[in-house]
């Protein structure tokens, strides 16, 4: 066989198949153009849906304090705290009253991962049930703003 008829079969035998770098260098930008765009759309997104979530705890847990309310004639004491919508606490003055099963399943954490805290009397209304918010500590803004029952 002839050099000329092996290169006629592999006519680009002489230069490597592959990408070069500036090609490579465009696809990695776009990927992080990409990348940016859906950061900048997703992250306020899913801080929203965080304090969705917690607006939607704290009102559940609001008419379930409202319902052992009309049943045992008292709000919880903030002692007994946000445990007695699981099981009837001690002193009351007709445990019979209290609800079979309780008023609530089980208790939720904060979206941040904290408990949700409860006060009798309140400071803002006449019970409050609230979070710190991101920061899990009292006072803030954006993230860090406590959410509670009265907002």
């Amino acid at each position: 066989m002839t050099a000329h008829a092996a290169q006629s079969r592999h006519p680009r035998a002489d230069h490597q198949a592959g990408f070069t770098l500036v090609e490579l260098m465009v696809v990695i930008v776009i990927i992080g153009l990409l990348a940016t765009v859906v950061v900048i759309n997703v992250l306020p997104s899913q801080d929203r849906a965080m304090v969705d979530k917690a607006r939607t705890d704290i009102a559940t847990l609001e008419q379930a304090i409202e319902m052992y309310r009309l049943d045992n004639l008292a709000y919880p004491s903030t002692e007994q705290g946000l445990e007695a919508l699981l099981s009837a606490p001690g002193g009351l003055n007709r445990p019979e009253r209290y609800r079979t099963g309780g008023y609530i399943k089980r208790l939720p954490a904060d979206p941040w991962g904290n408990a949700y805290l409860y006060l009798y009397p309140g400071e803002r209304s006449t019970f409050d049930v609230f979070s710190h918010g991101a920061d899990g500590r009292p006072g803030g803004e954006g993230q860090n703003a406590d959410l509670g029952n009265w907002n």
